[in-house]
């Protein structure tokens, strides 16, 4: 039986304890204020949004390089006989194709799984290969089940403001979302290929909160959830809002909830909320 790595990137916001529950490897992301640059992980989220709401001018992220994927590989081959590595959406960052990049650089078994996803989304995805990986699965068929499960994973969020996606010029993911719209609470939604779609709006945090719950029993459809992550980048009474409501509707315990971390919060800011569902 092979032994297998896990890895993944910092957008997954997974939490401390999933992280060492999982036994995953993660490699952060960056975010720069101005000369500063953090990695993902070096601010706490408090300390991120507390620079967020003070700076003049919107930070920047970026993604890790080959080099640095290339290194985490190598350390992690020396005793392992493959590696699946599950990253952000290649529809919203460069960071698979680095991930890539290094794969090609080494002879090795090494697997790059574009999540299709982002944030929670991803979380969801790397929670169900540890699983697979632990029940020692043969290694083609984890592959081939986690590309399955890709398709099950449905990730929505509300933002407080449209201020951040579109100082950041990521605006033009979601459709639509211009004029009017600036002043309403949008529900996105990450589609299929990875990328933003407008799922629908709102005009108050509370009737967002509402929205994502019917959102999620509408795409449900006859399907049955099988675990839910949530998140918030710093609006924790809302995020519990938004927990008990989901665990209200769908009779189960929320299986994760924590912080959005700073890459993802550069381009959605303080205030945004987000679930992502796992369907049967």
């Amino acid at each position: 039986m092979k032994k297998i790595a896990l890895v993944t990137d910092s957008t997954a916001d997974l939490t401390p304890e999933l992280k060492v529950k999982l036994n995953v490897h993660v490699i952060p992301l960056k975010v720069r204020f101005s000369q500063d640059e953090f990695r993902d992980g070096e601010l706490t989220p408090a300390e991120f949004y507390h620079r967020l709401a003070n700076s003049e001018k919107l930070p920047q992220s970026s993604q890790p390089s080959p080099s640095e994927f290339e290194e985490l590989y190598r350390k992690l081959l020396t005793d392992h006989d493959a590696i699946i590595s599950i990253h952000l959406s290649s529809g919203l960052s460069g960071t698979l194709n680095a991930a890539n990049l290094a794969k090609a650089e080494l002879s090795k078994e090494i697997h790059v799984l574009d999540s299709k996803n982002i944030s929670l989304g991803i979380g969801l995805l790397v929670r169900e290969a540890a699983r697979l990986i632990a029940e020692e699965h043969p290694l083609p068929q984890i592959i081939a089940e986690l590309k399955a499960i890709r398709e099950k994973i449905v990730t929505l969020f509300t933002l407080d403001t449209l201020e951040y996606l579109h100082k950041g010029g990521r605006i033009g993911k979601v459709p639509n979302l211009l004029g009017s719209f600036l002043k309403v609470k949008p529900i996105v939604r990450v589609n299929k290929e990875g990328i933003y779609v407008l799922q629908g709006v709102a005009r108050s945090q509370d009737r967002a909160i509402k929205s994502i719950v019917h959102a999620f029993q509408e795409l449900a459809g006859s399907r049955k959830p099988t675990a839910f992550f949530i998140a918030h980048g710093a609006a924790e009474a809302a995020g519990e809002r938004l927990k008990s409501a989901l665990e209200e509707t769908f009779q189960m315990q929320a299986a994760a909830f924590t912080q959005v971390g700073p890459v993802i919060g550069v381009h959605t800011g303080p205030g945004t909320l987000g679930a992502a569902m796992l369907f049967a």
